[in-house]
């Protein structure tokens, strides 16, 4: 019986070690078999069959947004709601009179959109077809108002109070390229004030080198943009000009002929146009043209 025993104990081991090494040559058969085994996909070539899926980042695009220094304040918020929504775009902002900013332009300056605080300024360009008639129109106005330190104490309530001996110096912006200052001369000349004021007038290379003289008591009084005024806590509005008194201070925005971007020129010209953004310039005290 033992004997029997160790016979079965043996068969059964030599057995198992046949299905074992039968199972190492198969696996061993499976791995070589992988081994030669060819490639059963390639790279698509360019063509027909060539994956379409773009899984590079989208390059990073630069517009120049050549702006109104009136309109520094409301398109800073522009900015951010823009660029969080268009992440592949960065906008940089050339703010200045708008003057100066037609004479860059004029002159290669890169730009792609333009927004100027005078027709004027628009309508040379396009004169120039430096932009389209089609690629500008009238975005927002403003409203030219006299201003004063916040701490003086004297009543200014009209151009004709400005020649008053206590007001030493009044700033205005330059009239032959400062819209504002163009106006404030306008305004001044209706009055039959100008040759009379001419005298105590600082000029400032833009409205906000304005609302700084005023603010900072080197000028006792000056001609400001309502919206900038409302930006100081440091100035405060002696009177508005009478809107009769002065051409209209419209602001037209256009896009550049010669923008190498027109594509994305084109998006923000519209996005400024949304009605969420022109609540933005409501915000900081622009009105929109009816």
């Amino acid at each position: 019986m033992k004997k029997r025993i160790g016979y079965i104990l043996g068969s059964m081991s030599l057995a198992l070690v046949i299905v074992l090494s039968g199972c190492g040559a198969s696996k061993d058969g499976m791995d070589q078999s992988k081994a030669v085994e060819p490639a059963t996909s390639v790279p698509a070539a360019s063509g027909e069959g060539a994956s379409t899926e773009n899984t590079e980042p989208q390059e990073t695009i630069e517009l120049t947004i050549s702006a109104a220094a009136s309109l520094t304040d409301a398109m800073k918020e522009i900015e951010t709601n823009y660029e969080m929504s268009h992440p592949y775009i960065e906008l940089n902002f050339n703010f200045g009179a708008s003057g100066a900013l037609q004479q860059q332009i004029e002159q290669g300056a890169p730009a792609d959109v333009f927004v100027s605080a005078a027709t004027k300024n628009m309508n040379a360009l396009v004169d120039e077809k430096l932009i389209a008639s089609g690629d500008q129109k009238n975005l927002l106005q403003n409203s030219l108002v006299a201003i004063i330190p916040a701490d003086r104490s004297e009543t200014v309530t009209s151009e004709k109070d400005l020649t008053a001996d206590s007001i030493k110096t009044v700033a205005i912006g330059i009239p032959e390229s400062v819209p504002a200052g163009t106006y404030a001369k306008e305004a001044l000349t209706n009055a039959k004030l100008w040759d009379q004021l001419e005298g105590k007038l600082v000029q400032g290379k833009d409205v906000r080198q304005v609302l700084q003289y005023v603010e900072t008591g080197n000028a006792d009084a000056g001609f400001v943009y309502k919206t900038d005024a409302l930006t100081s806590d440091q100035v405060k509005i002696a009177f508005e000009v009478d809107k009769n008194s002065y051409t209209p201070a419209n602001y037209p925005v256009g896009i550049i002929e010669g923008t190498k971007h027109r594509t994305e020129a084109e998006q923000f010209y519209t996005y400024l146009q949304t009605p969420e953004v022109l609540d933005v310039f409501a915000k900081y005290g622009f009105s929109i043209p009816e």
